[in-house]
């Protein structure tokens, strides 16, 4: 019996279509798509500008280590940023990516709302265990 020969996939101008390479764009898409984009504001160095710090800061480690940018603005220094931002109460943080935007505004002690707050249930990363 004489085996069949399968057509290789040609593009839209008859190319060869490369799909490693399109897959490759897919999962940096995808990797893209998952990235946190954070900022924190803050006013200077208060005891609860320092606990919302050390509050985000465990929470992106738990749930999104190396997946999360997270900025720190104080509004003290740079208020022109908060007016622009429209931040009224401090600490605020705010979630500008992945969509939607979201805020949350103070300690960011619970960390249930928290995590509810940056759809994060369920991220956390675990290990099999044998």
């Amino acid at each position: 019996m004489p085996s069949k020969k399968i057509p290789k996939k040609r593009g839209v101008e008859g190319a060869p279509v490369d799909s490693s390479a399109i897959f490759e764009k897919l999962l940096k898409q995808r990797d893209a798509a998952q990235h946190y984009q954070l900022r924190l504001y803050i006013t200077g160095t208060t005891a609860r500008s320092t606990q919302a710090i050390a509050n985000i800061r465990a929470l992106c480690e738990e749930f999104l280590a190396g997946h999360y940018d997270l900025e720190v603005v104080d509004i003290y220094q740079q208020p022109a940023e908060a007016a622009k931002k429209q931040i009224i109460a401090a600490p605020t943080l705010v979630k500008e990516l992945p969509n939607p935007p979201r805020r949350l505004i103070g300690d960011l002690s619970d960390r249930g709302k928290v995590i509810i707050g940056l759809n994060l249930k369920g991220k956390k990363t675990e290990w099999a265990k044998i």
